[in-house]
């Protein structure tokens, strides 16, 4: 998989790749090992683009829509009980982003968006890191998370970040 280790956190890491395509197409999130873990499939509904979140069985663990007609584009994430809305943050010169957790403290993104260098941070601790710098094949950038972290709902907030990055 050509990834570097020199991350910092104490988690698992994961493979994603730019997404360089329409909504409509599907491609998979590999663990270190170049496991397929999780399948992101994205489907095209009417006025707002959807993304489900699967295992290698083809079972839905996040849904991620993207809402079109607030005041700034925003994406919600449902991971069972868990809800979750991102929005860019209107202020500021470096990319930001908060991700608003229903029942749970929020977190943010933030660092270089574009060029997929950035941290996800709780509480100001750092809970994940983004980098294209851990890999040799082209489009693609990895996930690193910190121990004890909620899988699923960090891998959809970089969908949710590429996503809206690009829009």
């Amino acid at each position: 998989m050509g990834l570097l280790r020199h991350h910092g956190l104490e988690g698992p890491t994961f493979q994603m790749r730019e997404k360089l395509f329409a909504i409509g197409d599907d491609y998979w999130i590999e663990d270190e090992d170049g496991n397929k873990v999780y399948k992101v499939n994205g489907k095209a509904v009417r006025v707002r683009d959807t993304f489900i979140l699967e295992d290698p069985h083809g079972n839905e663990v996040c849904k991620i829509q993207e809402k079109k007609l607030s005041v700034r584009d925003k994406m919600t994430i449902e991971h069972g009980s868990t809800k979750a809305t991102v929005h860019k943050r209107l202020i500021g010169i470096r990319d930001h982003y908060i991700i608003d957790v229903e029942g749970d403290k929020d977190v943010k993104a933030h660092g270089n968006i574009v060029d997929h260098e950035y941290e996800i941070e709780r509480d100001g601790e750092k809970i994940a890191e983004v980098s294209k710098k851990w890999f040799r094949v082209r489009d693609t950038y990895g996930v690193h998370l910190a121990a004890g972290q909620n899988v699923p709902l960090i891998l959809a907030i970089t969908v949710c970040v590429d996503e809206m990055s690009r829009g």
